[in-house]
């Protein structure tokens, strides 16, 4: 092995605490539940754990309104149920990184209380505040981005949800209040943060107004209906437009490098960026350690062309950082988006493809982070009653359309479960019984379970079904593990032209790797004899998603219907 670092072979796996294991039979997930679940997270084979908010929170944007960045949530256990947590995390050689949200805080966060009480408080200058509402700016949530605070008689600025205002990181107290929270986790041994929508720190000093000719809701409204491809090219363009002064402005770089240094005080420490800007890497080593290809998901359909282009670009983009070239880092799924099975199935391959997406995730350059459920082939949940919704970005969409807009209430549930991020974020399937095995069967879980664990979309039906997706996944975890090639080997594409099969080499200085994914439901025959990296070798098979006689191929072989194959190549 190369002298590579922890977090460029490690494979990421996010936990969503609420809905992760529930240890306490309350119907929430809790550091007690997660706690008991560690040994199936390393039998898995993943190498860390991100997760997502654990903090005190009024809940307003499921814990990203943070409360107290020092403490834990009561409904998840105390600061001690997480040391607890931490230690016998690393006693399995899992790592833990935290979910970190510079922008905001909380309404409810004691920084903001004693901003809001009067001009004159020493925290008065902590959040952004106006005398009247300066521009049209929109909250990505829920309308108007300034909201009124009759104790200063003046506006106060939030990106996100009116509970969630904005940071003024033009102030060193909030800077130095930040770095200290920071500090704490990392003392306590925490391996680093994953950052939240960093490209919102900062806002256009000049408050320049945005053009578009709606509000968030008519918005919204008009992505639900737009059809033909006029109508998308101008919603995307709407989208662009309506937050051009709020998102990507100057001043983010400087923060970063400061936060870099407050990171590089301890050893061995890491930060991901929720942004796919590859500047933020700033030049290879003082910025953020790695930042998520977003563009790999950024699709409808994951297809041969599309992952050939995302990689040339990609990594021809790390490629050119000035001092260190920049680590990718890969995903096709989270709390904010559809989950794999639903978002890139296409309603008669949805298994096949899974895998197929599961080996990419795991087999291109770079770090994978995948998300809890996705090893069992979970599902997106239509949630059928608005009642059910607990993502108040929904709720607020669904209310606002059917009272200001008129729009018929069934037609309104429909187009709120389908965009409410709840749909990806129901509890983990552990078992067959009641409640997926993930709450007591008396207990009201915090969102309806998914029905479809008592179809074999759950944990215990396939950990010992060698022909289930949680097989799949150790398997090709273990492969991976096992391999220098796939853990730190450089990539190298092959047949480029090739639209049904996607196909390249990892290759490191003690191993070359074949990779072939099909994406196609047709057999074929492929002819590597020609590729210099291959041609008068043999294949050895380290794994493959289809039955094969022999474990040994020349560079011409034949790959099946959906087929995975992954071969060591073995020069004669």
């Amino acid at each position: 092995m190369t002298s590579l670092k922890w977090w460029q072979t490690t494979v990421f796996y996010q936990i969503y605490p609420r809905s992760f294991a529930d240890g306490n039979g309350d119907g929430i997930g809790d550091f007690k539940g997660i706690t008991e679940k560690l040994d199936y997270l390393a039998g898995l084979g993943v190498d860390a754990l991100w997760l997502s908010p654990h903090f005190p929170s009024p809940n307003w944007d499921c814990g990203y309104d943070i409360s107290d960045y020092e403490n834990v949530a009561p409904e998840y256990g105390t600061l001690d149920d997480f040391k607890t947590f931490l230690e016998e995390s690393h006693k399995r050689n899992l790592r833990v990184i935290l979910d970190l949200v510079l922008n905001h805080t909380s309404d409810e966060h004691p920084w903001f209380v004693e901003s809001k009480s009067s001009r004159d408080n020493p925290k008065a200058d902590w959040y952004v505040w106006m005398d009247t509402q300066p521009n049209n700016w929109q909250s990505c949530f829920d309308g108007d981005a300034w909201t009124y605070a009759p104790e200063r008689n003046q506006y106060y600025y939030h990106y996100f949800m009116k509970q969630q205002p904005d940071l003024n990181w033009h102030n060193p107290e909030v800077k130095k209040a930040m770095w200290d929270a920071i500090r704490f986790w990392l003392d306590l041994g925490v391996d680093g943060y994953r950052l939240d929508a960093i490209g919102t720190i900062f806002e256009d000093p000049k408050l320049t107004p945005h053009t578009v000719p709606m509000t968030l809701a008519e918005l919204r409204r008009f992505s639900d209906t737009a059809k033909t491809p006029k109508e998308i090219k101008l919603k995307d363009k709407y989208w662009h437009d309506m937050f051009k002064n709020q998102w990507g402005q100057k001043g983010v770089h400087e923060l970063m490098k400061e936060l870099r240094a407050v990171i590089d005080e301890y050893d061995e420490r890491m930060l991901v960026g929720e942004d796919d800007n590859i500047d933020y890497m700033g030049d290879g080593k003082d910025e953020l350690h790695l930042v998520f290809n977003f563009p790999l998901m950024r699709t409808e359909k994951i297809s041969p062309a599309h992952v050939h282009k995302n990689q040339k670009e990609r990594l021809g983009k790390l490629d050119t950082l000035p001092k260190a070239k920049g680590w990718p880092c890969n995903t096709l799924g989270n709390h904010d988006c559809s989950r794999i099975h639903t978002r890139f199935g296409d309603k008669v391959h949805d298994a096949e493809l899974a895998r197929l997406n599961a080996a990419l995730v795991l087999t291109m350059k770079g770090t994978p982070f995948l998300y809890n459920g996705e090893e069992i082939g979970m599902t997106d949940m239509m949630l059928a009653d608005i009642s059910q919704v607990r993502d108040t970005m929904g709720s607020w969409y669904y209310h606002v359309i059917v009272t200001d807009m008129g729009v018929h209430p069934q037609e309104a549930m429909l187009r709120t479960a389908e965009m409410t991020r709840d749909k990806n974020r129901t509890p983990m399937q552990w078992s067959n019984h009641p409640n997926a095995g993930f709450s007591p069967a008396e207990a009201n879980t915090w969102l309806p379970i998914n029905p479809n664990y008592k179809e074999g979309v759950n944990v215990y039906d396939q950990e010992n079904n060698p022909a289930s997706l949680l097989t799949y996944y150790k398997h090709l975890l273990r492969v991976r593990r096992e391999s220098s090639a796939l853990k730190e080997g450089e990539y190298v594409p092959l047949q480029t032209t090739a639209r049904e099969y996607f196909s390249f080499l990892r290759q490191s200085p003690a191993q070359t790797v074949l990779v072939v994914l099909n994406y196609s439901d047709q057999a074929m025959e492929l002819d590597f004899t020609r590729t210099k990296e291959i041609r008068n070798s043999n294949l050895r098979t380290l794994f493959t998603s289809a039955e094969r006689r022999s474990a040994e191929l020349t560079p011409k072989f034949k790959i099946g219907a959906f087929e995975v194959f992954i071969a060591e190549v073995e020069r004669g």
